[in-house]
């Protein structure tokens, strides 16, 4: 199973509360970039999980737009920037044994994004992610536990 884990766009840095900060321009379009890098790289999703802040759900949009297959969407409340990897980790556990997901994507915030790849892979490599990077993981789901094979950030690709 593949597990990609992703950080939202760049962001505004002033809104009335941090859920609401909206995606810049340059955020919108590292979203796409990073859409067309999966899209590319023929990376079809089962699920995008998604947090509920405007930041992320501006990301999916702008990332699905660039997909030709995603087969279903879901915003996940556990993904905000302070929630439990462990948490998600178990959640992930549960819900891609019982759907049989083969390919999922998970938009976030940093610090979770770096504490999930940490909690997912059996050397527990926390990395730091620039905006709109995508993880991807090779995922045991049997030994959940898994194997960080890549880290993209729009200024890696070149397309």
């Amino acid at each position: 199973m593949q597990i990609f884990v992703m950080r939202h766009g760049q962001a505004e840095m002033v809104a009335p509360a941090d859920a609401l900060r909206p995606l810049t321009e340059n955020g919108v379009e590292e979203a796409k970039l990073m859409g067309q890098w999966l899209q590319k790289n023929s990376q079809a999703f089962d699920c995008i999980f998604v947090s509920p802040y405007t930041r992320a759900q501006q990301t999916a949009d702008a990332l699905i737009s660039q997909l030709s297959d995603v087969a279903n969407r879901q915003t996940l409340k556990i993904i905000t920037p302070e929630d439990s990897a462990k948490d998600v980790h178990d959640y992930l556990d549960a819900i891609c044994g019982a759907e049989q997901y083969q390919n999922i994507l998970l938009v976030s915030h940093m610090p979770l994004v770096s504490y999930l790849v940490a909690e997912l892979t059996s050397d527990h490599a926390m990395p730091i992610f620039q905006t709109a990077s995508v993880a991807q993981i090779e995922y045991d789901i049997d030994k959940m536990q898994g194997e960080l094979i890549t880290l993209v950030s729009p200024n890696d690709i070149a397309l």
